[in-house]
């Protein structure tokens, strides 16, 4: 209990000192602060990204088959689904169709695809908010597509999608089979690839090398690979924020460097001081430990809060478009609330312990200076 209470004298005494020279530190906490504010956000936001990416695939097929001519992804033939399905291990293969749109008006390209169940007639479609937003032809309720044989086709908006699922479908349009291949010009008997699950999650490549040997122009991706490929993505965006921010992260370890190594005089004196009405050298350097974590923890809390309110409750507008890209539709969406707790130890561990060990080696030297030989030098 003595040494708790001691400890609490030490802060105390630390808590009057930096409210005696608050002017001083204000602008070390302001931009230390803003520091831990930058990087927090761009850790938050790729976390909450790779979370929502992670949720939405855990639903999508544990296999995608696609067929592969000259390295490149064709057509895949229907009868290919057959082939799969007597293999063991595989089920519910199913060909898919799905392609992109570009619309000259809009500028922008929209995902078209068929259900495997569509409750609506030929002529009807189900769009996402975003395409009802950025598409320019819409009229009566009506979106107008050119079909691959240049002929206008009018499509009648059925049912749209919720907000609440706008990062898979800001750009969706679902619509029946037969509009679907008047649009595209895909023939029957082709689709887009295939889709399929494993029954037993832990033979998925084993199922995947049988799908590749049996069907050699073909190429099996599983759901584990397009996970790592976004993840992949999320942290190379992620990094690339980071290096366009780094000029301004090294000018802060600069400025902080500067206010941690340079006493003032008034300080030299203050510890010369305290030197000669019976302090040690370790007092004092607990003392200064004391203060370099109350100025990085304030700091360092200051910056967690505001990059969780820039992030989650503002969808991070100062780099949004940096790490969603530069597509011309953007899904609106709320970020789920994500904070790793590795993401915040490893943080703390940049950011508050070199600035707290940093103040040690002056504080030092002073501490070890003859108290005279501090006052006579004032």
């Amino acid at each position: 209990m003595k040494r708790i209470a001691r400890q609490r004298y030490f802060l105390d005494y630390t808590l009057r000192s930096l409210w005696r020279r608050r002017w001083k530190y204000a602008a070390l906490i302001g931009l230390y602060s803003a520091m831990v504010f930058l990087i927090a956000s761009i850790l938050f936001f790729s976390d909450s990204l790779r979370h929502d990416a992670g949720t939405v695939l855990q639903d999508t097929p544990e296999v995608v088959v696609q067929r592969m001519v000259a390295g490149r992804h064709a057509l895949m033939p229907v009868e290919y689904a057959s082939a799969i399905s007597r293999l063991r291990g595989a089920r519910d293969i199913r060909p898919r169709l799905w392609g992109y749109y570009y619309h000259p008006a809009s500028k922008a390209n929209y995902t078209l695809m068929v259900p495997p169940e569509f409750a609506h007639g030929d002529d009807e479609i189900k769009i996402g908010s975003g395409v009802l937003r950025t598409w320019e032809a819409a009229r009566n309720n009506q979106l107008f597509f050119k079909t691959y044989e240049g002929q206008s086709l009018a499509m009648t908006i059925a049912e749209t999608f919720s907000g609440e699922t706008d990062l898979v479908t800001a750009d969706l349009i679902l619509m029946s089979e037969s509009a679907f291949r008047r649009i595209t010009g895909i023939p029957k008997g082709y689709a887009t690839d295939l889709v399929g699950r494993i029954r037993n999650p832990n033979e998925t490549r084993t199922v995947a090398a049988k799908i590749l040997e049996r069907l050699p122009d073909t190429r099996p991706i599983l759901r584990e690979e397009i996970q790592r490929t976004y993840d992949t993505i999320f942290d190379w965006r992620s990094g690339y924020v980071l290096v366009a921010l780094s000029g301004a992260v090294l000018a802060f370890f600069i400025f902080a460097w500067d206010k941690a190594t340079g006493l003032s005089a008034e300080e030299r004196a203050e510890i010369g001081i305290l030197k000669g009405v019976g302090w040690e050298t370790a007092d004092v350097l607990r003392m200064k430990t004391w203060e370099g974590l109350v100025i990085s923890l304030s700091a360092y809390s200051l910056g967690i809060v505001a990059a969780y309110a820039h992030v989650f409750l503002a969808s991070a507008p100062l780099f949004e478009h940096a790490l969603k890209g530069w597509a011309v539709l953007y899904p609106h969406y709320r970020l789920s609330p994500v904070v790793n707790l590795n993401t915040l130890a490893v943080l703390f561990f940049f950011t508050v312990m070199p600035y707290t060990l940093v103040t040690l080696l002056p504080t030092w030297r002073a501490a070890i200076t003859d108290p005279d030989t501090v006052m006579r030098q004032l």
